[in-house]
């Protein structure tokens, strides 16, 4: 656009919202940020806010930003954390029976490996069987 419009425009598309970032210019030729977010209403309308940096003030405004950046970065690394540690506790525990065992050690459960055998035995139409290649006979 230019002088006392819009100098430059994008959004963000999300699932139940969309932003808009509007780098505008005022009469006085003072250029702002206007953030604009839309939602959709029940009644098919929308619900718009809308928040407008100038300038000058951004320096300030980013400051206040990255530090709540920040913040927000570490309570969600320290929540994922905690889940972790309460999905650990909650886990159900089985203790061996050590009973059986002449000798008193522990016996440990054996856990697979890798990714689990394919069922029918791998591809269609042949294939490996038991250690050996087995031909299709032409009919």
């Amino acid at each position: 656009m230019g002088l006392r419009g819009e100098l430059f425009s994008t959004r963000v598309l999300l699932p139940n919202r969309t932003y808009f970032f509007n780098v505008k210019e005022n009469r006085m030729g003072d250029l702002y940020l206007n953030i604009v977010e839309s939602k959709n209403r029940d009644d098919g309308g929308f619900d718009r806010q809308s928040v407008i940096l100038f300038a000058d003030d951004l320096q300030e405004f980013l400051k206040g930003f990255d530090e709540s950046l920040r913040i927000m970065e570490k309570e969600v690394r320290e929540r994922k954390k905690q889940g972790r540690a309460a999905a650990r506790d909650n886990a159900p525990r089985e203790k061996p029976d050590n009973k059986d065992k002449p000798d008193g050690k522990t016996e440990r459960p054996h856990k697979p490996r890798g990714r689990p055998p394919r069922e029918g035995g791998g591809r269609e139409g042949g294939g490996r069987k038991s250690g050996r290649v087995v031909a299709k006979k032409k009919v």
